[in-house]
């Protein structure tokens, strides 16, 4: 993947530091908490999943590690440097984010939408496509699929599209807010073999948020419980079992019956 090996030597000098880090960040909405003063740091290069229940926060540290909402207090680091002092677009840049159903454009086709950054950043087209190709082998959306629109898609392959989307500009950073969510158990199984391998081969500092703890323990190498805007325990799935921090942590682990022992 020509971009991808070419931008690893930068993500090696990375590795010296935190991928991104949470200082004494604090978000309200009014009167409402939505994540109390958490420092938190996330490791470069490796996935990290943020668990927890409806309303926790998780969602919430996801879109202030991307700007889509500003920290109350606090500050955010993205390699070593405050957020604050990119400029927004580069920032987003940066990043890739996938949510539900994919978040595609509904007026353009599974091409469009892939390429529609990197034509506004006015990337060569040839090197865009070239990117395209190996990136529908690499999540396995069949080729003629890149002509439908994302009606025309079943619910997995508007995630596999969604996370073709994500990956074309070779993001240092790739986000994902409970991206398999609403798909059926047997497509869930299947996509999470398959973000599996993607993370493993093109090995950008992975974000996911999800309420599974089987399928967080399946995907990342670290687990960040919240509960109530703060965070609870950081860790191995083993690490949780053995030594729960508090009453809800192991009340949250005895819950997940999916879990494998």
């Amino acid at each position: 993947m020509g971009r991808a090996v070419a931008a690893r030597p930068l993500r090696i000098i990375r590795e010296l530091r935190p991928a991104i880090e949470l200082l004494g960040v604090e978000k309200r909405f009014g009167d409402a908490i939505a994540l109390r003063p958490t420092t938190l740091s996330i490791a470069p290069g490796r996935t990290t999943a943020l668990i927890g229940r409806s309303g926790s926060g998780k969602s919430t540290v996801l879109r202030l590690i991307i700007g889509l909402v500003s920290p109350t207090a606090g500050e955010i680091r993205i390699g070593g440097a405050s957020a604050g002092s990119f400029a927004i677009d580069e920032l987003r840049h940066r990043m890739g984010y996938v949510i539900q159903e994919g978040g595609l454009f509904p007026h353009l086709t599974v091409r469009g939408n892939a390429l529609l950054l990197g034509r506004h950043l006015r990337r060569p087209a040839a090197e865009l496509e070239a990117r395209l190709r190996q990136l529908t082998e690499l999540v396995r959306l069949p080729a003629e699929l890149l002509g439908r629109y994302p009606r025309e898609l079943s619910g997995g392959e508007r995630q596999r599209a969604g996370l073709l989307r994500a990956l074309i500009l070779d993001p240092e950073i790739l986000l994902l807010d409970e991206p398999m969510g609403a798909l059926d158990p047997l497509v869930r199984a299947e996509l999470q073999e398959e973000f599996r391998e993607v993370f493993a081969r093109v090995a950008p500092t992975v974000v996911l948020v999800t309420h599974d703890l089987a399928e967080a323990a399946f995907l990342a190498d670290r687990l960040v419980l919240l509960d109530r805007g703060a965070v609870v325990q950081e860790g191995t799935l083993d690490e949780f079992r053995r030594s729960p921090a508090t009453s809800f942590v192991r009340a949250f682990v005895n819950a997940q019956r999916g879990v494998p022992a």
